[in-house]
């Protein structure tokens, strides 16, 4: 194969690597395990990929909450109780950015954090070390998983 090809190849790996870790981490590790890409270059694919997924999902989450705020009439409030509410209220930004990024995501942490009108800074800010946290720590694990075989 000439070595253009082989290049080619190769940045079109690192790239479905780093695109799928904008959406899901969870995905892009192992495909990256699994085109045989080295594991600094799944980590840091997967790195890039993951906060720019933070930022595109909280540029688009403040737009789509002041869309909907504008057209939204006032209602009366209800009470704040149920499972997400407590964890907001024990765990607050951090938990929030980071917990709910190693756990469920980072688009789905920014959506809740947007709904529940957290300071977007500080959110995407523990939102990315979440996105570096779960990256270390799959790669790691996919690496050193994947040497037991």
């Amino acid at each position: 194969m000439p070595l253009f090809t082989k290049t080619l190849v190769m940045y079109l790996k690192i790239l479905t690597v780093a695109g799928l870790a904008s959406f899901e981490i969870y995905a892009a590790i192992p495909a990256g395990f699994a085109f045989g890409l080295s594991p600094w270059i799944i980590f840091f694919a997967s790195v890039i990929g993951g906060v720019a997924g933070v930022f595109v999902a909280a540029f688009l989450g403040d737009r789509i909450r002041r869309i909907f705020s504008k057209n939204k009439p006032a209602k009366e409030s209800k009470p704040n109780t149920g499972l997400v509410y407590r964890i907001w209220n024990k765990y607050g930004v951090i938990g929030l950015g980071l917990l709910g990024t190693i756990t469920v995501g980072a688009p789905v942490s920014l959506a809740v954090g947007i709904g529940f009108r957290a300071p977007l800074q500080k959110l995407i800010t523990w939102c990315c070390i979440g996105v570096i946290t779960r990256c270390v720590s799959f790669t790691l694990i996919g690496y050193y998983g994947l040497q037991l075989f």
